[in-house]
Order: C-alpha cells, then structure tokens, then sequence
C-alpha cells in the first residue's frame, strides 16, 4: 500500500532505525525503559501516571530528555530514537491539568492520548512542534480524533496486551488508512520482526510492541512477571472484563495467583480486586500480556531485543521481495 505523502514525511522525522514504539505499559514503562529503546534506535514511551505524581512526571520527563541530548552529543553518529508520553485525557483524570503543565515545560516530542478525545493536549503540544497521537479501537473513535485535528492514530486492535481492541489489525489499518493520510501506529499481537513487516506492509508506519519488551532487563515489571511472559504462549491467555471491568487480555497463571479461576471468572470486577483495599491489586499483582507472547524465550537487554526484531524485519522484507519477482 503506498502511503500519503504527509504520513511519510511525519515518520521521516522520528529517524528511527526500526518502525517500532516500545509500547506505554501500566507499571512497567519508565524511564529507564524508554532510554534504552531510545538509544536502541526505535521510540521509547511511558504512561504518565506511571510516575506517583505530576512533579515525578516532570522528573522523569526532565531525566529522559537530558540522558538523551547528551546520548546525541555523545555518538552523533548513532540512530537515537524519540520518546514518548501518554497521557489518560477523560475527565475523571485529576492530575491531567498539572500532567500538562509538565508537558508544556518538557515539550516530549510525541504524545499519544488514550481513554478520552485528544483535544485538551492538541493546542499544547502543537504550540512546541510537538506530534499528536490518539489511541483507538474502532472506526468511531478513530473518526472524532481525525475530526479533532491529530497527526497519528495508534489502533489498537485485537491481541493487544491489557485493554485490548477486537478488529483484525489489517482490517483496521485498510478502514484507517482509506479515511486518514497521517501515521498509522498498529498495536496488537506482534511481537517479531515478521509481524513488523506485514503490519508495514499493510499501510501502518510504525508498530505498538508491549509485550516483547515486558520481559526487558530494563523494564519495571516484576521479576515473576517477567519469567511468566517468557514462560507463556498465547494459550496462556484469556480475555475478560473480570478485572477492571473492561475487556483485556490477562496472563492465566496470574488469575490464578490472585484466586481466580480462569475459566470461571464473573462478569464484573469483585471488589475485592479494587486497589483500594487490601486483595489483590489490579495490575499490581494480575498481569496483562498481549498475544505476541511466545516471541520472547529469556529475560534480556533491550537493546538485545531489538536487534533480534531488526534482523527478522529485514529478512521478512527480503522474502517478501523475492515473492513479488517474474511472474511464472
């Protein structure tokens, strides 16, 4: 599918060296994370109320930008890729007033909105130079954030790690991409560098990948949580609104730490599961994981991590070379 003009010449300047977004997971992106795919060459992101406070927020902020600058003057010669912020605009979000005012002081150079429209950051984040991108699961929703002005969508479709979407992730780049001319973000079950080269293929410009980098040497997941992603395989998983009450995929053999079963969870959150009182916390101590388990065989560098997903990327694309010689 060849892209539009104006989505090639966005992606052009996040200078990446592989079309890939080292996902923002709840509990396991910070800035360390996000440093080290940076410096691997691909976009580094985190959520914003993975830091406790906006003051942390900024901290962290301030950290990744400065680690940064000085990784550029250092190996000038080296593909540092940008970061990344996401940031929960729905209105039930207390700290989203004071989590912009530390956007506007530390000026990310992306930011993808997530659970409500992207118009509180757009005047913000446009006013600096800054790219905006809203995260979305259907045509709807997709369709009010072009109307509001974005530069990206990041679509997140099924197979995708926690709240996950449900529609095929080539079917919502082709709905995507024939209503929209800027960048298309696919996340949802790829965790390989084959996976990369179809969803590119297809239309997208970069890929969501979470799940491959949970069990990262650098990621704030915890040891057990890691081990239990290298461990699993997509039969592993189970998708259900029993934990927060909208549907996500959930690593089985941590429902089953937490008490639940599997293959009998209730329709809706059990109170006993909220973080405010004393049972098992959500996402604390039951683990999402997206279907692009299986991808990962040891707890690793990132750096690690994405040279493996290069190299199969650049041979899928060989491959898919040779498929489109002379007819016979």
């Amino acid at each position: 599918m060849t892209r539009p003009a104006r989505a090639r010449a966005l992606a052009a300047t996040f200078g990446t060296r592989l079309p890939v977004f080292a996902a923002p997971m709840l509990l396991v992106s910070g800035p360390p994370l996000v440093l080290a795919a940076c410096r691997a060459g691909i976009v580094g992101a985190f959520p914003s109320h993975n830091a406790r406070t906006a003051e942390q927020f900024g901290e962290w902020m301030a950290t990744i930008r400065a680690e940064l600058d000085r990784a550029a003057l250092e190996s000038p010669q080296s593909t540092v890729g940008p970061w990344c912020v996401n940031i929960v605009t729905h209105s039930t979000n207390s700290r989203l007033a004071r989590d912009l005012e530390q956007v506007a002081r530390h000026r990310p150079p992306i930011v993808v909105t997530a659970l409500g429209g992207p118009k509180p950051v757009m005047d913000i984040v446009h006013g600096y130079g800054g790219i905006v991108i809203a995260d979305v699961i259907n045509m709807t929703l997709a369709r009010k954030a072009i109307a509001a002005g974005v530069d990206g969508l990041a679509c997140i479709a099924a197979g995708a790690g926690g709240h996950t979407g449900f529609l095929s992730p080539f079917a919502f780049i082709a709905a995507v991409r024939a209503e929209f001319d800027g960048l298309i973000v696919v996340g949802g079950g790829i965790g390989d560098g084959g996976g990369v080269a179809g969803a590119i293929t297809a239309g997208a410009d970069f890929v969501y990948m979470g799940t491959r980098f949970i069990p990262a040497e650098e990621s704030s997941a915890q040891p057990a949580y890691k081990q239990m992603v290298v461990d699993a395989s997509v039969d592993d998983l189970v998708v259900s609104s029993a934990v927060t009450g909208a549907p996500a995929s959930w690593l089985k053999a941590s429902l089953r730490a937490a008490g639940l079963d599997p293959d009998a969870l209730p329709s809706k959150p059990d109170l006993a599961y909220d973080a405010s009182n004393g049972g098992a916390k959500r996402w604390r101590d039951i683990w999402g994981a997206g279907q692009g388990v299986g991808a990962s065989r040891a707890i690793e560098p990132v750096a690690a991590i994405v040279d493996q997903v290069d190299a199969e990327y650049r041979a899928a694309l060989t491959e898919a070379g040779a498929l489109t010689g002379p007819a016979r």
